[in-house]
Order: structure tokens, then C-alpha cells, then sequence
């Protein structure tokens, strides 16, 4: 890993994916690194061609902790892990991915993030802004909105599994401290910055629109490895812009998409209202519940996890409900692969990718905003196009028009602008 390379360091699987795929959209190669055990990026895999090695020089390369529902000491112990990992491998870029609504374990990423970090740029600081204004995510007064509501009062505040009760950043991050991002001028935010972090370990600091995004992302820019930068994909793309990619990335040959096979994994009330939405729009849709056996083949399959039984524990029900996902899946494309995977929700995606055996996702482009497009890498369904996303977000038409946009233009090209 040369010091071009960008090192993400995400909560979980859907998140990466739509991080990296702003680094490959300003010109970066993205890769997707999946397994169950962080890998050393700087070495190859002995079991892998050639090909199918990520390259990591001058490249984005994420890694997924799976940190978002687990216990803040956990989190940091996974997130540090990581972040040592992608540093000893020669990264001198990092941004740490968090969920766009601050669900999870978000102090506790943040936490480990800055100790591994520390041991090799002392006196860092995390400057925290999830804000994504192209899906209605903004900061405004220290206070996160979704779609100009106060988070805990939205849908994510409802939350099956990591409901968000606050909305007032400063709370959710314990001692960190709101630091004013009012000015045109970069060099005045970062000198804000780099005083408050003398101090703080978390700086949490507004963006409303993508003009205040790409204010602080210079501001970052200019502070270098010093501020480690913590955010949605929002952020993201706007330091993927700051941060000149070395090299032009090649969009990969064309496959037309027919028959696609839609993963929902989400329990997310959007992502539901979004699988109804299919149904009623594609009434063909072969609609299949994850263990209820073989998928017979359709133009369009979906498979979803089944509601919870009342009163299972909600994270030992999701894994049981993930593992099922998986298997019915993998059962699916051994009998009859298909064109394209759509996987919506991050645990059914990575138990989903982890069963198919794949070892990464070389990320092309987006099939929508926050909608990462890219190819399997590894497993019995190497090559196959592959569509991540997040449930917790969208218009009820959403995966209808990933559908549409698939079948429409892979067959010409894989990257949208």
C-alpha cells in the first residue's frame, strides 16, 4: 500500500460499499475487501490469481468491522484492529465510516479509530459529520436531521436493532465538543479545528448543504493525517474530490443484466415499503421467505428474511435470519446464477457474500445516489454484477428503479455519472 492509498474503515457492509464507490466515482479504484478476518492489504492471497488480488497502491480500499450493533468496547476493539491493520500496511489516509443516522456503536468506533491512529500520528482528533444531504442527512446546530426532522423523531429513531434516542451530536458522542463551521475561508475552519483538537478527542462540526461538505473537507485536507475524518458517504465524496486520485480508473467490460436476483435482509420500514413497492410494480416477482427452500428461477426473484418471532432477542434472531438469507442464496445461485445480486440491508449482505465464498467487490460506480454498483471477486459467482444498499434510506421506488437502471444500461456501461 503506497501513501496515495485510502484506507475506509466501515461499520458494516452496505456502508463500505456506498463510501468506496465515491472514491472510484473521482477517479480512485475501488475494492471492497470482504471476510471474516481483517486482512493485511500489503500481502497477496496465495490461494487467488492473479487477478482477483485487490491491488491496493493508489487505490480506496475499505474493510467492514461489522462494529454497529455490538457494545462500545467492542466496536473500539474491532475498529482499532482494523485501523492498525490498513496503518501498518502503509495507509496514510483514513476515513472512518459510520452510519449516516448515527445508529450503532458510533463512540465506540470513534474511540478505537483514534487509538490505533494515535500510535502513529500522536495528537490526532476525529472530526465527526455524518451529514449526506443528496438522502436528506444534514447537521444543522449540532442537531442531526433526516429529511429536516430531529433524527430520534425519524424512522431510524424506530430502529429494530440500534434505535438512535438523540439527536443533539454532542450527546451521541460523549465529551466531544461542537466546533463552528460559519466562513468561506478553509484555513480559518482548520485552525478551528486544530485548537479545538488540543483538547477534544471529537469534533463535531455542521454541514447543511454539500457547499459546507466541501468546506470542511478542504479544511480536513489541509490538516492532514492529523484529523482523522468520520462520516457518511457524504464526506466521503467530498474528500474523494479533495484527495486527487493518482490514476484514471477503467470502467470494466459490459454484461447485459436480465434476471436479477433481490436480496432484503433490511427491517427497516423503508426498506420494506421499497420491497412492496417491487411487488406491485414487477407483479411477476417470484417472492420467496430466506429457509423456505429451493428459489425456482424468475426474471426477478426477491428473498427476505421473515418478521422476527415476538419476543426472540433481536440480535441472535437477525444472525439466525442472516445465516438462513445466506443459504437460501447460495442454494439459488448454484442452481441457476443470475445476471445481478441486489442486496438491501449490510448483515444479510455480508453473510450473503461470505456463503457465496466471494473475497471482494472491485466497486465501478452507482446505480443511485448511495446505490454502489461493482463485480464479485472470488467464489462460485466471481464476475457477477453486484448491487449494495443500505435499507434504512430511499423513495418507496427506489429498488424498482435500481432494477430499471440495471436492465437498461449494463449492457453499454457500468459507471453512472
Amino acid at each position: 500500500m503506497t501513501r496515495d492509498a485510502v484506507a475506509v474503515v466501515a461499520d458494516d457492509l452496505t456502508g463500505a460499499g456506498d463510501c468506496v464507490v465515491q472514491f472510484a466515482r473521482a477517479g480512485w479504484p475501488g475494492h471492497l475487501v470482504l471476510g471474516t478476518e481483517q486482512p493485511d492489504p500489503e500481502l497477496p492471497d496465495p490461494e487467488l490469481p492473479d487477478r482477483e488480488q485487490p491491488d491496493p497502491d493508489g487505490a480506496a480500499l475499505a474493510v467492514v468491522t461489522d462494529a454497529r450493533p455490538l457494545a462500545d468496547d467492542d466496536a473500539a476493539r474491532a475498529t482499532a484492529g482494523a485501523v492498525g491493520a490498513l496503518a501498518d500496511a502503509g495507509a496514510a489516509r483514513l476515513y472512518v465510516k459510520i452510519d449516516s443516522t448515527m445508529r450503532g456503536s458510533v463512540a465506540g468506533q470513534v474511540a478505537g479509530a483514534l487509538s490505533a491512529w494515535r500510535t502513529r500520528q500522536p495528537g490526532a482528533f476525529a472530526v465527526v459529520c455524518p451529514s449526506y444531504p443528496a438522502l436528506g442527512r444534514t447537521v444543522r446546530d449540532g442537531v442531526l436531521l433526516v429529511d429536516g426532522t430531529p433524527v430520534a423523531d425519524s424512522p431510524a429513531g424506530r430502529d429494530p436493532v440500534t434505535p438512535v434516542h438523540r439527536s443533539d451530536l454532542t450527546a451521541l458522542l460523549p465529551g466531544s465538543v461542537r466546533v463552528e463551521a460559519a466562513g468561506p475561508d478553509a484555513a480559518e475552519l482548520a485552525a478551528r479545528l486544530a485548537a479545538a483538537g488540543r483538547t477534544h478527542d471529537a469534533l463535531v462540526v455542521d454541514a447543511a448543504d454539500d457547499a459546507a461538505l466541501d468546506l470542511l473537507a478542504e479544511a480536513v485536507a489541509l490538516l492532514g493525517p492529523l484529523a482523522v475524518p468520520v462520516g457518511s458517504a457524504g464526506l466521503a465524496a467530498a474528500l474523494a474530490a479533495r484527495w486527487a486520485a493518482p490514476t484514471a480508473q477503467d470502467a470494466p467490460p459490459a454484461t447485459p443484466v436480465d434476471r436479477v436476483l433481490v436480496v432484503l435482509s433490511s427491517l427497516h420500514e423503508i426498506a420494506l415499503r421499497q420491497a412492496e413497492e417491487l411487488v406491485a410494480a414487477e407483479p411477476r416477482t417470484r417472492v420467496v421467505e430466506a429457509g423456505s427452500g429451493l428459489v425456482e428461477p424468475a426474471p426477478t426473484v426477491l428473498v427476505r428474511t421473515p418478521a422476527p418471532a415476538e419476543g426472540a432477542p433481536r440480535r441472535d434472531g437477525a444472525a439466525r435470519a442472516a445465516a438462513d438469507l445466506a443459504d437460501t442464496v447460495a442454494a439459488a445461485v448454484a442452481e441457476d446464477r443470475p445476471d445481478a445480486l441486489v442486496l438491501v440491508g449490510g448483515d444479510g449482505a455480508r453473510a450473503v457474500l461470505a456463503r457465496l465464498g466471494a473475497r471482494s467487490v472491485h466497486v465501478t460506480g452507482s446505480v443511485a445516489e448511495g446505490v454502489p454498483v461493482g463485480r464479485l471477486v472470488g467464489g462460485p459467482a466471481d464476475g457477477t454484477v453486484v448491487v449494495t444498499k443500505a435499507g434504512g434510506f430511499g423513495t418507496p421506488r427506489t429498488v424498482v428503479d435500481v432494477l430499471a437502471t440495471l436492465r437498461s444500461y449494463c449492457s453499454h456501461q457500468e459507471v453512472t455519472p
